[in-house]
């Protein structure tokens, strides 16, 4: 899938720019790169992406704009690139029709490793795969190493709910809206214990380090 996939760039820093296209490159994807809105809704009608990396801040357009431009023609994912962290702006870009965020600065393997995930999902794949570990969405099974390994419905959720973005800090307020639906008690500890039973479960065939403790705000899930 990678070795084939075209990639649009949608940056006008041109260091950023010239980044993203040697590590997308590296991981075997076809690159094409605009550095502005306008270049951009002309380079997606003409290069037919397979996923479009958008930058937030453009010169001529918000980013934002971009998203609902391609939204209203087009299924392809979206990934936003954005200097801006409050949440209310990241509700309103998936809203708004991007797929996936990345905060600036960031790290290129994890972008890289979310072009693979977004392309799976838009690819019909059923299965999202980070390193040793398969999560298989439909048939709600999850192995390491190719040994499965037995989670409960709500485990599985919540592992579920970190894979959608890999390498991401999740605060533990999101993750109990996102795999609970509201808010807990404000002293209740179950996203705690759901995640020692699943890095439990992980040790037990020797996946060792797969989620990453944030002290004071969350949890994340190994980008690779």
């Amino acid at each position: 899938m990678a070795e084939t996939a075209r990639i649009l760039v949608i940056e006008d820093d041109p260091d950023i720019t010239r980044v993203l296209r040697f590590e997308l490159e590296e991981a075997g994807f076809v690159v094409a790169t605009a550095a502005d809105g306008v270049s951009g809704l002309t380079a997606a009608r003409e290069v037919m992406p397979d996923l479009v990396i958008l930058d937030l801040g453009l010169p001529d357009f918000d980013g934002a704009e971009i998203a609902r431009r391609v939204r209203k023609t087009s299924d392809i994912p979206i990934i936003i690139l954005t200097a801006l962290d409050a949440v209310s702006t990241k509700v309103s870009l998936l809203e708004g029709g991007a797929d996936d965020y990345l905060t600036k600065p960031f790290e290129a393997a994890e972008l890289v490793a979310r072009v693979r995930v977004q392309l799976r999902k838009h690819r019909g794949g059923d299965a999202i795969t980070l390193g040793l570990l398969e999560i298989h969405m439909e048939k709600r099974i999850v192995r390491y190493s190719s040994k499965e390994i037995r989670l409960s419905p709500k485990e599985f959720e919540l592992l579920a709910f970190l894979a959608r973005q890999p390498g991401r800090v999740y605060a533990r307020e999101e993750i109990e809206r996102g795999v609970w639906g509201s808010n807990l008690d404000e002293n209740s500890n179950v996203v705690d214990v759901h995640m020692a039973n699943i890095r439990s479960k992980l040790r037990d065939v020797d996946g060792y380090g797969v989620i990453r403790t944030v002290r004071g705000i969350g949890y994340a899930l190994k980008g690779q």
